[in-house]
């Protein structure tokens, strides 16, 4: 029984690639954005031409972020959005409400100063972690019935 786990969310520290380490004897298979941030901003502009007007240049690179995004949600098992500490990441929360309106397993990860301000995404989430280890934990105990 493979897992196919979609990791959203902040893209500025190690998280996903912790939770791929600590899953590798797992069977998991994960997806995740395009986490080189030019790339993922310019996308719209590389493959559908430039834009004068920075608002069209952004709406471009979003829509196609959404293409991604949406499909691999919709093909994921498990979604874990990621909510870091410097920066807002309001297309994770879109990603959290939209992998829960088709009722994924949805994990939240974040630090307990967001506690407050994320309850509605909390809400919405079967689990809610602090750390990416306990990430792998869950994805351990839901394979497996194994407790760390």
């Amino acid at each position: 029984m493979g897992l196919k786990v979609y990791l959203s969310g902040e893209i500025h520290t190690d998280w996903r690639e912790r939770i791929v380490e600590g899953a590798k004897d797992l069977d998991v298979s994960f997806a995740a954005p395009v986490t080189d941030h030019d790339a993922s901003d310019d996308c719209g502009v590389a493959i559908l031409g430039a834009e004068d007007d920075k608002f069209w240049h952004d709406h471009k690179g979003a829509k196609l972020n959404a293409i991604r995004t949406r499909t691999e949600i919709e093909k994921a098992d498990v979604v874990v959005v990621r909510f870091g500490e410097k920066y807002k990441q309001w297309n994770a929360a879109f990603d959290a409400g939209y992998a829960a309106a088709l009722g994924k397993a949805l994990i939240v990860l974040h630090g307990a100063d967001h506690q407050h301000a994320l309850k509605e995404v909390d809400a919405a989430a079967l689990a809610v972690a602090e750390h990416p280890e306990q990430v792998v934990d869950i994805l351990r105990y839901v394979l497996t019935g194994n407790l760390p």
